[in-house]
């Protein structure tokens, strides 16, 4: 099988990059961390390039690309979509990159324009419309990750969505406050582990309390010497809970959630909810956002018998 298309998700610190087939078969795939940071310097198209030239793919091969490659900083901006949009609005605003002789396009992201609750994602809504494209008609969605998101949706509608930055909450408060003594540097959570399940729900119920919840970390050092591991549970355990718990308070009922997520913090997640009686549905978060850019490439470079049901789209 031969490549059709490249697809790209472009992140501010990693970089990913599939050659896909005309059924959606992944061929080839790199990664590496040379995200928009790395690219900003060594050049956007140079960086695509030698991954391409890598995976042997033709020098006309179209390439999608997703995330912060088409931020106001990266390789061309690709202008943020007001919410409410529909999921298909990101496909249909894409841009093409100037330049380049293959065909480029970028996705663009999505923003809440509300001065009350300003708020903007890049990346995460190709995940969403891989991700949602077999969810019920409405609902609410689970992103985590550096900055967590959490998106209502109706209709195949994006209608609103909520950032959280736990991810980079954790690090800086495991790496650069003083509850780096009590944590260590860096010993593995386990979903399963008591300490995190506690944290979790000592989190979800006492969110207002959480200042002070953090600081008994390093209590519990000094007076108890509790080992750093069980700090370090407790810790990933706190801030999630207190996510959870906001997450209910701005969007009401957590009934059902979609958890589109992979890797370990799929599977802390997936402890956290179900220490809290909340029913999920889960999807792989790297299996999201491929779909999401196959969607995007089935539009912009339909098969013949695509064409009477995408039409033509132009970035």
């Amino acid at each position: 099988m031969e490549p059709r298309f490249a697809a790209v998700d472009w992140g501010t610190s990693s970089f990913r990059i599939w050659l896909v087939s005309d059924e959606n078969v992944v061929l080839a795939e790199r990664r590496s961390h040379e995200g928009m940071i790395h690219a900003a310097n060594a050049g956007f198209e140079q960086v695509l390039d030698a991954h391409l030239a890598a995976l042997g793919a033709a020098s006309d091969l179209p390439v999608v690309i997703c995330g912060m490659a088409g931020s106001r900083q990266g390789w061309q901006e690709a202008r943020y979509l007001t919410v409410p949009t529909a999921l298909s609005d990101i496909v249909d605003r894409a841009v093409q990159v100037d330049g380049p002789q293959r065909d480029i396009r970028i996705l663009p992201g999505l923003a809440q324009r509300d001065e009350t609750r300003p708020d903007v994602m890049r990346g995460e809504e190709t995940q969403l419309l891989g991700g949602l494209s077999e969810a019920p008609a409405t609902g609410l969605a689970c992103l985590p990750g550096t900055h967590s998101k959490w998106v209502r949706f109706a209709d195949s509608q994006v209608t609103g969505f909520s950032s959280q930055m736990t991810g980079e909450l954790f690090a800086l408060l495991a790496q650069q406050s003083i509850l780096r003594h009590a944590v260590g540097n860096g010993p593995v959570c386990s979903p399963s582990s008591g300490a995190y399940v506690d944290a979790v729900c000592e989190g979800y119920r006492r969110p207002a309390e959480m200042s002070r919840l953090l600081f008994s970390l390093r209590a519990g050092q000094l007076l108890f010497d509790r080992p750093q591991t069980e700090s370090y549970e407790r810790l990933s355990g706190l801030l999630i809970g207190s996510e959870i718990a906001a997450a209910g308070l701005e969007f009401g009922s957590l009934a059902a959630v979609r958890l589109i997520a992979s890797g370990k913090l799929s599977g802390l997640y997936k402890a956290a909810f179900s220490a809290l009686d909340i029913t999920i549905d889960v999807v792989d978060a790297d299996r999201a956002v491929l779909a999401g850019l196959e969607i995007a490439a089935s539009r912009f470079w339909p098969l013949p018998d695509q064409h009477a049901r995408f039409g033509n789209v132009n970035a």
